[in-house]
């Protein structure tokens, strides 16, 4: 991967990043920041309490425009003002059990928002789009074997569905407007990242650092679901990866799964269990599993065949790595270190 992502790409380059005070979004601000990109933000204030965005001190370092993908004059406005290149989606309101309590709110996010930006990029300059989307766009059958590009789309929740809705409003942009305007455009469906600085509600890891710190047993609701879990620089790695390929050669755009290799798939309760190992301090967990629990998949793997024949990408941190590298950051971060050096390093550890 490191010899693949020509970081002097982005150098000097526009970029407009939407959801960049999110978990994924925080850390994408800081490789392209780095790399000497000119980086807009455009997303939701970030909740009070811990947040990465607040962590890394971003907001001296690129430009951050607080605002909602569902109000088009301001996205409009902020996109004009940033003439940007490059274009990376990653707003979204991306939490299953949110999109049970509130679906009307989450197809507004995702789908309406997904149009939004799709409006901005249309009103031209742009070369390079990326649409980040999930795994859980496909129509899941519970196989045991990955899923691939060309399979059904129809996730089956709300946030899923919404996604999916998202994948379509992104072809028919394309087809429609983007590829005759010489915007090369892309989607890309990444498995379940996890890494230092989520403080999401409602997921694993986030879940098991809050437990621990309490000294509680972590509680794992779906402990035998088995998903594609990668570390969140290996989704990213392949993001920048796509934006420069596409950008270079419009002919390589398109959808692209990206996952980790099938024995990295594991159980929620294994990479609970792989928590603890490296937390240690006696942390330990317990089968939560709820009886009437709102559904969610049970096995979802991704075949990422594509992205590794097009880019010769491949993942580079097992998940023994991934769930290492996430304690890591995130007992650095307790113990009192500074998160940007300790971000900066990881980055610099996986990227070379």
């Amino acid at each position: 991967m490191e010899k693949l992502v020509d970081f002097s790409f982005f150098k000097g380059k526009r970029v407009f990043l939407t959801g960049h005070t999110g978990f994924k979004g925080a850390w994408m601000a800081r490789i392209l920041v780095n790399a000497g990109a000119q980086v807009t933000g455009y997303a939701l204030e970030p909740p009070d309490g811990f947040n990465l965005w607040k962590f890394l001190d971003m907001e001296r370092d690129m430009r951050s425009v607080i605002g909602d993908i569902r109000d088009l004059p301001a996205l409009k406005k902020a996109f004009d003002e940033s003439q940007p290149e490059i274009v990376v989606h990653m707003a979204a309101q991306p939490i299953v059990r949110e999109s049970y309590r509130d679906p009307a709110g989450t197809y507004a996010v995702n789908v309406m928002g997904t149009v939004n930006v799709l409006e901005c990029v249309r009103r031209g300059g742009v070369r390079s789009f990326l649409n980040v989307t999930t795994d859980k766009v496909y129509q899941n059958n519970e196989w045991c074997w990955g899923y691939r590009e060309n399979d059904a789309l129809d996730g089956f929740d709300p946030y899923s569905n919404s996604k999916s809705c998202s994948e379509l409003v992104t072809a028919a942009y394309n087809r429609s407007f983007l590829k005759e305007m010489g915007v090369a455009a892309s989607t890309a469906r990444a498995g379940n990242v996890i890494g230092g600085g989520d403080f999401a509600a409602d997921r694993i890891v986030p879940d098991c650092v809050r437990a621990v710190t309490r000294g509680e047993p972590i509680g794992v609701r779906n402990p035998y679901s088995i998903r594609p879990y990668q570390h969140v620089l290996e989704a990213l790695g392949a993001y920048l990866l796509i934006l420069k390929e596409q950008y270079e050669k419009p002919e390589t755009a398109g959808c692209y799964n990206v996952g980790p290799d099938d024995g990295d798939c594991i159980a929620t309760g294994d990479l609970a269990r792989l928590f603890c190992d490296f937390w240690g301090d006696g942390a330990e967990w317990a089968d939560m599993s709820e009886l009437n629990a709102p559904h969610e998949a049970n096995f979802l793997k991704l075949d990422c065949s594509k992205l590794k024949a097009e880019f010769g990408w491949k993942p580079k941190w097992d998940i023994e790595t991934a769930v290492q590298k996430t304690v890591e950051w995130e007992q650095a971060r307790i113990g009192g270190a500074d998160v940007r050096v300790t971000t900066d390093r990881q980055i610099e550890g996986y990227f070379g």
